[in-house]
């Protein structure tokens, strides 16, 4: 599908060029814009492993069955600027079954949002394509924005311009690590008394045998580093099924037969794009500690954390932890993002903590998502109460 709309330019200014919107449908079609995609990508600001093509493709071949696809390729004056991938998912609610247009991220991560240089042209045009076309959606819920540092206010304006009514809220909080200063005025931020237990937790560790920390980060298939190491990768899988993750009911974790193969294909792919990054805290020839990450021009995003459960009273958690963040300052990375969940733990480690956020839009022509609407508000309002109580 295409169309074409007289937009601004891409510092949000009135032109004279039409843009024009290409919708695509089919995940197979995508691979005729992969050159384009990746160009784009690269201009991305923040842009992770998550906003790839290749990372689109392998969640779409696991978990696209029941979902409609509507990847929006924006150009302007004949030249890509920008692309929005966008799904409509059939969603459960506290108020009957929804069709939700989002971003096709599904919680594997925690940040998304348009691809490519020009986000504020590009959300625009994407925003007024979809106003313009059949709905196909009950709600519009774009989650996952980083309003606070890289959106700052663009998708609300995108879709207040398109017409769609935004109401904004917090999706989720992440723990995030920043190496500015240096590993030795990190430390010096601690307590004594955190210092200290570090420290005996190291001396308990130690005490088990002989500790390696081994980290595996290759550079990707254009630097000629793109093994993907499979020992180093089964030995992390080893841990997580050894850990308490292992029965967790969620099925989320790397070893987890529901979910493992996609892991792993997702792995891969990142090796190949010079994104992947495995850390690894070993006793003897015994992995006991693992951390998955994905890794993007100093960011590095802690995608799933393990130990194993007969050692953690060790505190080889804290031991990971603490060498993993060394070597990150050592090696100069800008950011460490812990993620979400278990924020009462990873509170220790943060620098701050920075939220997700989400835009949605009910439309009134829509009784469920109004009733929708409502209950949102009542919820958000219950728990603005509960924090006054609290404070």
């Amino acid at each position: 599908m295409t169309k074409g709309n007289p937009q601004t330019d891409l510092h949000g200014k009135p032109e004279n060029l039409m843009t024009q919107v290409i919708e695509v449908n089919d995940i197979e079609q995508l691979e005729d814009y992969r050159l384009t995609w990746n160009a784009l990508h690269g201009e991305t600001r923040g842009g992770s492993f998550f906003q790839t093509l290749d990372w689109l493709q392998c969640y779409w071949r696991h978990f696209g069955e029941g979902q409609r696809l509507r990847v929006l390729m924006v150009s302007s004056g004949g030249k890509p600027v920008g692309i929005v991938p966008l799904t409509v998912i059939r969603e459960r609610t506290g108020v009957g079954s929804m069709r939700v247009l989002t971003y096709p991220l599904h919680a594997w991560g925690w940040f998304y949002g348009p691809i490519g240089p020009h986000p504020t042209a590009t959300l625009t045009a994407a925003m007024q394509h979809i106003a313009g076309s059949p709905r196909d959606w009950d709600m519009i819920d774009l989650r996952w924005v980083d309003s606070d540092r890289t959106d700052r206010g663009r998708t609300e304006s995108a879709m207040t311009a398109a017409g769609f009514l935004a109401n904004k809220r917090v999706w989720q909080p992440t723990a995030v690590v920043d190496t500015e200063g240096g590993w030795d005025a990190y430390m010096a931020a601690k307590t004594t008394k955190q210092r200290n237990n570090l420290r005996r937790y190291e001396k308990r560790v130690a005490k088990l045998g002989d500790v390696a920390y081994e980290r595996y980060r290759p550079l990707g298939t254009a630097h000629d580093d793109d093994d993907p190491r499979w020992d180093f990768y089964d030995d992390c899988v080893r841990v997580a099924s050894e850990s308490w993750q292992a029965t967790a009911e969620d099925g989320t974790t790397i070893s987890d037969p529901k979910v493992g193969a996609f892991f792993r294909d997702s792995y891969e792919l990142a090796v190949r794009h010079g994104m992947a990054d495995l850390t690894l805290l070993k006793v003897g020839d015994r992995p006991i500690a693992f951390s998955y990450n994905y890794v993007n021009n100093g960011y590095v995003m802690g995608v799933r954390f393990g130990y194993v459960s007969d050692l953690s009273k060790a505190g080889v958690g804290n031991v990971m932890y603490l060498r993993m963040l060394e070597d990150c300052f050592e090696r100069e990375d800008a950011t460490f993002d812990l993620g979400v969940g278990s924020l009462d733990i990873k509170r220790f480690w943060q620098t701050s903590q920075v939220n997700s956020y989400c835009y949605t839009h009910y439309p009134i022509a829509s009784p469920r998502s109004q009733v929708l609407r409502l209950k949102h508000w009542w919820d958000g309002r219950k728990e603005d109460d509960s924090k006054q109580l609290a404070g």
